[in-house]
């Protein structure tokens, strides 16, 4: 009996030495895996708001480099995008090299001639007298008009006269926008004016009439002592110089305009080869809208003469007034000449033209 009791004895002991080496093992484990679990979420849990931290640090730094561009966009795009004289420039480069044909043998010839031409097309930008030669102290006014209230976006019309050369053209075809040009007729300071016209989608031509003081006359001036014959053949040759004209306005012509009998000369002689005429008004006493009346046809004048000073400031303010003058009327005629300051200053106006429908001079006759 004593043997069986110190056996189970024995195996007892032996029992409880495995359950508890089980259960300090099953503790062990636990603790591991617990410990595992608590010491692997929080490095997990640092690895994750280092990221976060980093993360933010980076949308912050995107943040500010948007709001930086965003605040620069003005700057850069002035900075890429090329200027009107850049324009300007490259294009008389381009009028120059087409200019000067000159054989390889001579190409050390080449470059003064450039420059000479260069200078020669870039002063005839500056030195264009623009004034149209009417009273300095009092400027002619519009025609009166009556206030039109009308759910039509305004339209305004912009006639640059003088045109005469290339570099006339390269520096209104730089703007990109539907601007007048009107010619002069064939001269020596624009001897392919006529030929220039031809490849324009929309022209004027600009004639020449006699003023009361002006020194800067062009050749085949209209005068007041011209016969009816005389101005009828001026108008038939013009007509074959610039086949598609449709509409002319008169270049000085002070005294002229200011003549009845003159002006009904003349408005006989443009129905005869279907032209229409629109007044420069450079004088206050015209005539056009009486003799137009006369034939039953509307009259149309300027409204705004854009450079009679050269100052751009100037330039910009006129541009003001002849869209607000579109606004209250619904349309309205500006004037200008191909002047570098008037060619910018239409340019940095380009804003303010958008509150109008810039268009071509027929789509307001």
């Amino acid at each position: 009996m004593a043997k069986r009791r110190s056996r189970s004895s024995g195996k007892n002991s032996n029992s409880l030495k495995y359950i508890v080496i089980a259960l300090i093992f099953i503790a062990t484990v636990l603790f591991s895996l617990l410990g595992g679990y608590y010491f692997g979420y929080s490095e997990a849990k640092d690895d994750m708001a280092q990221k976060e931290k980093v993360r933010l640090e980076m949308l912050e730094k995107l943040e500010n480099a948007s709001i930086g561009k965003d605040k620069t966009t003005d700057e850069l795009l002035k900075k890429n995008e090329p200027t009107v004289e850049q324009e300007i420039e490259k294009k008389v480069e381009k009028d120059v090299n087409e200019s000067v044909k000159i054989a390889p043998k001579a190409e050390l010839e080449k470059e003064p001639k450039k420059q000479e031409l260069k200078a020669e097309i870039k002063t005839a930008l500056k030195t264009i007298d623009s004034s149209h030669e009417y009273d300095p102290s009092t400027l002619p006014q519009p025609p009166k008009r009556g206030v039109r209230a009308s759910s039509e976006k305004p339209k305004l019309a912009i006639i640059i006269d003088d045109v005469s050369i290339k570099s006339h053209v390269s520096a209104v075809h730089g703007l990109n926008l539907p601007i007048t040009m009107s010619f002069l007729p064939p001269s020596e300071n624009g001897p392919k004016s006529n030929i220039l016209a031809q490849n324009e989608k929309f022209y004027m031509v600009h004639l020449p009439m006699e003023a009361q003081n002006f020194t800067k006359e062009e050749p085949f001036t209209l005068r007041v002592s011209d016969s009816q014959s005389e101005i009828s053949q001026r108008v038939r040759a013009i007509k074959e110089l610039f086949p598609r004209v449709h509409y002319i306005n008169n270049h000085t012509g002070s005294k002229f305009t200011s003549d009845e009998a003159s002006v009904n000369r003349l408005i006989y002689a443009l129905d005869k080869e279907n032209i229409n005429f629109i007044d420069s008004r450079t004088v206050a006493s015209t005539k056009i809208q009486k003799v137009m009346e006369s034939y039953g046809k509307k009259y149309v004048g300027r409204d705004i003469f854009l450079d009679h000073q050269a100052d751009k400031g100037y330039v910009k303010s006129q541009i003001k007034k002849a869209v607000e003058m579109a606004k209250l009327h619904g349309n309205a005629i500006a004037i200008g000449h191909p002047h570098e300051n008037t060619i910018l200053a239409i340019s940095e106006s380009k804003e303010l033209l958008k509150s109008v429908e810039l268009v071509f001079v027929d789509k307001i006759y």
